[in-house]
């Protein structure tokens, strides 16, 4: 996304969210940090995952691939801490992962954003609401691990 795109998203964004806030009573940060918390984080994942390819592909590109054999993903990509060492390392495989993490993560920031805005507001419904989203979000995304083994 260029400077124009990104202006215009904000701007178009902006509008709505006047538009919406003067009918709901809402105030419009309610609109516009959620999308624009989405916004930056899809781009920011998406830089990181096609930095992290550009330097897996620098580094493993001439490889031949071994289709007779099938390699899962590493052990050490399975936790965030693994993914972290693998990025401070600067290994291509944890870069991405680190972009798909942050991809994960950025609905779940705009739920917690939202969550703030409404306390801000003083909307006590919307923040429960809110927070049973935000519950259900972060149980799924750590309570299957639990219950398959």
């Amino acid at each position: 996304m260029n400077i124009i795109e990104f202006t215009c998203v904000v701007w178009v964004s902006s509008l709505l969210a006047g538009f919406v806030g003067s009918l709901t009573g809402l105030g419009g940060g309610i609109i516009i940090t959620p999308v624009l918390t989405l916004a930056a984080g899809v781009t920011l994942a998406a830089a990181v995952v096609l930095f992290g390819a550009s330097v897996y592909l620098i580094r493993h590109g001439r490889e031949a691939p071994q289709f007779r054999v099938f390699k899962g993903e590493p052990t050490d990509l399975r936790t965030l801490s693994g993914v972290v060492k693998d990025t401070l390392a600067f290994r291509g495989r944890g870069l991405i992962q680190l972009g798909l993490r942050l991809l994960i993560a950025t609905p779940v920031a705009r739920v917690a954003f939202s969550v703030v805005a409404f306390a801000l507001e003083g909307d006590r419904l919307y923040v429960v609401v809110t927070l049973i989203v935000l519950a259900v979000l972060l149980y799924s995304l750590t309570g299957g691990a639990y219950l398959g083994s």
